[in-house]
């Protein structure tokens, strides 16, 4: 019924209330997108309600193989202290935990860049690290299948820590996950902009079941360049032969004075030069229940977390994509009390939005690409070496030195601890260096991290200071460890 209302005024639909009910209200509020509706909560729900000095403490991806709190313990206790007296300990589980000696499931066509995998004890042994709280939406989560998926799901869930971001369906897969804590309760709400194709979650229709996999936020990216360089793309549309183009597509870039080639999407921008840049939209269904999600989190919960996967507009780019600002600041306009962002697998700058923090990526925590193992046949071939020619560890070795993952960078960041007041008020951050070890003696020690030398630190703190500029946020230096005072 409640498509109904978009024919009448909003004056219209006030009238409508006396004759309606109150229930009916949210109904038409609803058909204005849902940002605009009359909530018929307490205004206080939008604050959060915790002891004084509740903490956050936030790192980015956990690629981690095998359990191994008990090195951190002798070799790391500084940084598993940070995790275990925080009241909130999140990070993001990037992979599959299974035992292959029991699993029946198996490595799928498709993977997010490898088909990661972590013995089965490693969700009891973050848990004894100090993490209760993880998002499990990303481009990993289905590399060993849908079976893979509720491996992981059921072993965290048996280590007592809370996850989202997947599920039987779209709906559970998008719905807040609440975790009860001595300080209050808190919600999660995860989603991902990269994903494989096969893993988007999808809700039933009719006799048509549901399809498990992960929260998915579907986007869609257009390159700006400049209006005669577009024009010059038209003409190599244009000129391909005949048939290879759909007529819909000439019909759709005529209408969107946009150009479609080879499947990307183009747009004319009078402000790239002789450049370009990326612009992505976000699939409206998506983000609206993303939205409604959050805000339904914070409403039954005392604190609120919001947290996206996203790779775009690519690994290497130390800056976010314009969407994710956009979903971020969203997220806390409906009640997040803290946004973190991962997967880039490199440091992003840090934003303070209304007093509260965001974290466009928090880079690695465990980064153990070389001691993943068994590989499969897959990654093999993709590299072009024949299985068997060397170990798996020779082998994720050579990758290392010759692949994507070389350089220093992707092996420094920082564990982010948010200090809050009463209501939820940010009373600051402070950024711990780390380093996974990039340099070790041994290849076997690569990605596990460790508190960073000064020197490292230090540069790893001034190029978060630089990244966090564009969003005017400053941070100070002090002791090996960066601040960032109130909601400043």
């Amino acid at each position: 019924m409640h498509h109904s209302y978009r024919i009448f005024s909003r004056a219209a639909r006030l009238a409508l209330v006396g004759l309606l009910g109150l229930s009916t209200w949210s109904a038409a509020m609803a058909a204005d997108g849902g940002e605009t509706h009359k909530n018929p909560l307490s205004p206080s729900w939008t604050q959060a309600n915790v002891p004084k000095n509740f903490t956050l403490a936030a790192v980015g991806d956990l690629i981690i193989t095998e359990a191994i709190s008990s090195r951190m313990k002798r070799t790391s206790p500084e940084l598993l202290k940070l995790l275990q007296s925080a009241d909130v300990s999140f990070g993001n589980f990037e992979g599959t935990a299974a035992d292959l000696r029991k699993f029946g499931g198996y490595p799928e066509a498709l993977s997010g860049g490898g088909w990661l995998l972590s013995s089965p004890y490693v969700p009891a042994d973050l848990r004894a690290m100090g993490f209760n709280m993880v998002g499990r939406a990303n481009n990993h989560t289905t590399d060993w299948g849908v079976a893979g998926m509720r491996s992981t799901d059921k072993l965290l869930d048996e280590a007592g820590i809370v996850h989202a971001g997947t599920g039987q369906t779209l709906a559970q897969a998008r719905a807040p996950q609440i975790m009860s804590i001595p300080a209050g309760r808190v919600s999660l709400v995860a989603t991902a902009s990269r994903f494989e194709a096969n893993a988007r979650a999808i809700d039933p229709l009719g006799q048509i079941p549901g399809r498990p996999g992960v929260s998915a936020l579907r986007t869609t990216r257009y390159v700006l360049v400049s209006p005669q360089r577009l024009a010059q793309l038209a003409a190599i549309r244009d000129a391909q032969p005949p048939g290879s183009v759909r007529d819909t597509v000439f019909a759709a870039d005529a209408r969107t004075h946009t150009v479609t080639l080879f499947g990307t999407k183009y747009r004319a921008s009078t402000q790239v030069g002789d450049g370009m840049e990326f612009s992505f939209t976000m699939d409206e269904r998506d983000r609206k229940e993303l939205i409604r999600n959050v805000r339904q989190g914070k409403q039954s919960a005392d604190f609120a977390i919001a947290t996206m996967h996203t790779h775009e507009p690519g690994n290497y780019s130390a800056v976010p994509p314009d969407f994710m600002v956009q979903f971020a600041h969203e997220t806390i306009d409906n009640g997040a009390d803290a946004f973190i962002g991962h997967g880039p697998h490199q440091l992003r700058g840090i934003e303070i939005y209304k007093g509260k923090p965001i974290f466009y990526s928090l880079g690695n925590f465990f980064f153990m690409d070389n001691t993943w193992q068994p590989i499969t046949r897959d990654e093999y071939e993709a590299a072009h070496v024949e299985p068997g020619s060397m170990t798996d560890a020779e082998f994720t070795e050579t990758l290392r030195i010759e692949g994507v993952f070389k350089d220093s960078l992707w092996f420094e960041s920082v564990i982010a601890v948010s200090r809050y007041d009463e209501q939820g008020r940010l009373q600051e951050v402070r950024l711990h260096p780390i380093e996974l070890n990039w340099n070790g003696a041994r290849d076997a020690d690569r990605g596990i991290p460790r508190t960073a030398p000064p020197a490292v630190a230090q540069r790893i703190l001034e190029r978060l200071q630089k990244l966090s500029q564009p969003f005017g946020t400053r941070i100070e230096i002090q002791g090996g460890v960066g601040i960032i005072r109130g909601g400043a």
